[in-house]
């Protein structure tokens, strides 16, 4: 027989449990929390129609599609949540309830060039309220206050929300007479990525004027408190209607942020953000943990006010954001920021020492029954290796039943921390379990 050695593909992530219990826990944070504020599940199938996914999206990530090879129909491997959304929304209008609040955390596939924490196979958590005809620029500012609460149950503090919106941004460019203000557009996006001297130059190479290239950059590189960024927006007087109504988003997405409970140290009013530019015509985020902006925007998102167009003939505008999951664990668990304490599923382990199993078992149904999670170790061996097994495990306590157990009908109960034991009964242990856990 040919030995075949065990590999996984690059660009896949793949966990041992103690990894995989941490990364579930954050998994588990942020699902609690898109419920709390009222976001219903949704569940789209992960292999689409290769006409739907490519109904909305072009460039890069078109390239990045995993298309599956069948000779009778076009399928790919949806690349993100959003698309298969507009298709669900456009198919389901009739049956569904408007505004639509979803959430969804699932697995997307890229062809992502292999590097440090980008995969190719990766879970998104997503959130999106969609409007019929119209939607409330209020729910842009209630977005936030979700993602500061999943951070905040994650131990995250020092949050920094970079908002700005695209009208604003869109409507500058069109007073500065820019026509490929698209390709000014991608070039402020990597500002952040550049040099002064090199954005300076790649930015003159695409408007052709000393003067345009200096109002841009002076634009996108305020670096002011936010009531000042607001007030020197406001004296620029820009006679344009897009900047005009975008200028207007803003202060109101702004204003209603804090009201939710986002403070304004949370927040910081950035002209740079253009993100998305195939999807976002209105607000715009980008979430960084301060001190380690390094790894980037762990969440970000926006307004966009028709992405169902392609499918139906009605106005449904939407805004939502995405959590990078799988990135997120990865960045975070590189830098040591995780909570690895708890990384085992069991409250307690049985350890019987040669008596038979049928108390050990009802000690172990009566745990389970008060909701405590136990299991019972059946392996003959001796006893220091199960304790070693229960160390390396990391779990908490350990039931021993031995002869003296079974015939007062009492368990001992070892703290595995402190090394304390004692002999109860089992109504004890349930209530010394009570208090301690």
């Amino acid at each position: 027989m040919t030995i075949v050695k065990p590999s996984i593909l690059p660009g896949f992530l793949e966990l041992l449990p103690r990894d995989q219990i941490v990364f579930d826990n954050l998994k588990e944070i942020i699902e609690r929390n898109f419920k709390f504020y009222g976001f219903f599940p949704l569940d789209t199938p992960m292999i689409e129609k290769k006409e739907v996914l490519l109904a909305k999206e072009n460039g890069e990530t078109t390239k990045q599609m995993y298309e599956i090879d069948s000779s009778s129909k076009d399928m790919v491997l949806r690349f993100d949540l959003t698309v298969p959304l507009s298709r669900y929304v456009a198919e389901h209008y009739h049956e569904l309830e408007f505004p639509f609040r979803r959430y969804q955390i699932s697995k997307v596939f890229r062809g992502e060039r292999n590097q440090k924490g980008r995969f190719k196979e990766f879970y998104q958590a997503d959130i999106d309220i969609i409007g019929d005809n119209s939607l409330d620029i209020k729910n842009d500012a209630e977005i936030p206050r979700v993602i500061l609460s999943i951070l905040k149950d994650m131990n995250f503090d020092q949050i920094s929300f970079h908002i700005n919106n695209r009208k604003l941004i869109n409507g500058f460019m069109k007073s500065l007479d820019i026509e490929n203000y698209d390709e000014v557009l991608r070039a402020i996006d990597k500002v952040k990525k550049m040099t002064k001297e090199n954005f300076y130059s790649y930015l003159l190479e695409l408007v052709k004027s000393n003067e345009k290239a200096d109002s841009i950059i002076e634009f996108v590189s305020k670096d002011l408190e936010n009531e000042e960024i607001i007030d020197y927006l406001n004296s620029l007087e820009i006679d344009n209607e897009e900047f005009v109504q975008g200028l207007e988003e803003l202060k109101e997405v702004y204003k209603y942020m804090k009201i939710f409970g986002v403070d304004n140290e949370y927040i910081r009013i950035d002209l740079s953000i253009t993100r998305g530019l195939d999807y976002y015509t209105g607000t715009v985020y980008e979430t960084f943990i301060k001190g380690f902006e390094s790894i980037g925007s762990i969440c970000s998102g926006g307004r966009y006010e028709n992405l169902s167009g392609n499918f139906i003939e009605r106005n449904l505008p939407g805004v939502g954001i995405s959590i990078g999951l799988s990135r997120l664990y990865y960045s975070l668990n590189e830098l040591g920021l995780l909570n690895n304490e708890k990384n085992n599923n069991i409250d307690l382990i049985i350890f019987s020492m040669g008596v038979s199993y049928e108390y050990p078992i009802k000690i172990l149904n009566l745990l389970r029954s008060n909701n405590y999670k136990a299991q019972i170790y059946f392996e003959d061996v001796k006893f220091k290796k199960k304790l070693n097994y229960a160390n390396k495990l990391g779990i908490p306590y350990v039931i021993i039943i031995g002869d003296e157990e079974l015939k007062e009908n009492k368990v001992t109960f070892k703290n595995m921390q402190t090394g304390e034991q004692i002999l109860c009964s089992s109504e004890e242990l349930i209530t010394k379990l009570n208090d301690i856990l």
